[in-house]
């Protein structure tokens, strides 16, 4: 017979209305026959790690002596310890502080260490590691954004914020690196994730599930690629890979650079344009282009005096004015984008496809100021299916990951919603009941 945390597993992938009906039949009950929470058994599972998308994390700063503010009112918090650089964005507007905003969250390339740090004076940490419930949407039109129907879909099947189940944050202004590249954040980053996971698994006397969605994907992969094989052997069951921003790249993210960020970093009273040049500071904001080996010499940027393909983005940085990313998008971001090694654990890929999805980008004039006209492709409406094929292709040909790779492609499943449409979130939980089951 099946055991209670199974039961409510099967449950949790039943409609909502027919899941509400039945769930009270199979609640445990305590010893005076009243209903307890859902946790009851729930160290049967295996602790789970959820990394959100690039809008959820909250990140906190603080003002040394040596920072040197563009405008005095910038200067207002030095020396006042940490808050909220980036945790409730209406603030941001209430306070007047989006031009300060943008100083303090920019990024400056060092060339002599090959590596990305904080503006001169800025100090800078995630804050609410290891809390899924310490991930929260900056948008106000779009709350169910960062992993809310996922964490709760969670705790109905019986984990527990900080126990069984982290969410694990990050800085999203830095890309995460391949094995071997320089990264001071992550390292650091990688070494308290590790830690995380260590204690958890130790703790539940179980194997992790790594569970990442979107950036959160890409950063989970290669926090995995990034671990020692002994350790991932020990310590990670499964990885999960929902919607990732995957190394074959995709056209939005070149669209994100051209004309400013959409969509991603939500700051009141802001447009793509004005958010652009604290954009292009970012690390993150050169990773993610598309690969020449996938996409080929098929133009990505047109314009009436010449097109831009995969090989050509040297150029197209030229041509946007951007020369301050030359040097990081060959040292850094060439390697990344035909880096393809396998993690070598159990690996899950959940992709949304059918949606009209970036291909090409037309700035007919050469105006990069204006928004540009869009050819549309298959994908997830931000990844393109010709990334998610190429990653499938890799996964499957390496020795290192044969049997032990999977993918799932959704029909009309968005980039966004693969984690909030129920009937597409109910196949994600279907596929963690599956791991949950199989190993117990």
């Amino acid at each position: 017979m099946a055991s209670i945390p199974l039961l409510r597993l099967l449950l949790l992938l039943l409609p909502l209305p027919l899941r509400e009906h039945l769930w009270s039949s199979h609640r445990p009950k305590d010893v005076a026959g009243v209903s307890v929470g859902v946790g009851a058994g729930a160290g049967e599972l295996h602790p789970i790690f959820v990394v959100p998308g690039a809008s959820c994390s909250n990140l906190e700063a603080r003002l040394t002596e040596a920072y040197r503010p563009s405008v005095p009112s910038c200067g207002a918090l030095k020396g006042k310890g940490w808050f909220g650089l980036w945790d409730n964005s209406s603030d941001l507007s209430t306070y007047h502080y989006n031009e300060c905003f943008e100083e303090q969250m920019s990024l400056v390339y060092d060339p002599v260490s090959n590596d990305y740090r904080n503006f001169p004076g800025v100090e800078t940490r995630v804050a609410k590691f290891g809390l899924a419930r310490g991930l929260h949407s900056k948008n106000p039109s779009h709350p169910d954004w960062c992993l809310e129907k996922l964490i709760g879909a969670l705790e109905e099947m019986g984990y527990h914020d900080g126990d069984n189940m982290h969410g694990v944050p990050y800085d999203v202004r830095y890309a995460a690196p391949i094995p071997g590249q320089v990264s001071q954040v992550y390292s650091r980053h990688f070494k308290e994730f590790m830690e995380l996971v260590e204690t958890a698994s130790k703790k539940h006397h179980k194997k992790a599930i790594i569970l990442g969605h979107s950036l959160g994907g890409m950063v989970a992969l290669e926090f995995v690629r990034n671990t020692p094989l002994a350790w991932r052997n020990r310590y990670i069951e499964h990885l999960f890979l929902i919607s990732p921003t995957i190394s074959p790249g995709f056209v939005v993210s070149v669209r994100n650079l051209v004309s400013g960020p959409q969509d991603i970093l939500y700051v009141p009273d802001a447009t793509a344009l004005s958010l652009r040049p604290m954009w292009r500071s970012f690390e993150i904001s050169i990773d993610n282009f598309p690969s020449p080996e996938v996409f080929g010499h098929e133009p990505i940027v047109i314009t009436k005096q010449r097109n831009y393909s995969a090989y050509d983005f040297e150029d197209l940085l030229a041509a946007i004015g951007f020369s301050d990313g030359f040097e990081p998008f060959r040292r850094r971001m060439a390697a990344r984008m035909n880096y393809f090694e396998a993690p070598m654990v159990s690996l899950t890929c959940i992709n949304g496809v059918g949606n009209r999805t970036p291909r090409q980008l037309v700035y007919w004039d050469g105006n990069f100021d204006e928004p540009a006209q869009t050819v549309f492709d298959d994908g997830d409406d931000t990844i393109n299916l010709i990334s998610m094929l190429a990653f499938d292709e890799e996964m499957r040909r390496q020795p290192g990951q044969k049997g032990r790779f999977k993918s799932i492609k959704l029909d009309k499943a968005s980039h966004g919603s693969v984690l909030t449409d129920e009937w597409a979130l109910r196949r994600v939980m279907q596929e963690i009941l599956e791991v949950n089951r199989n190993s117990s």
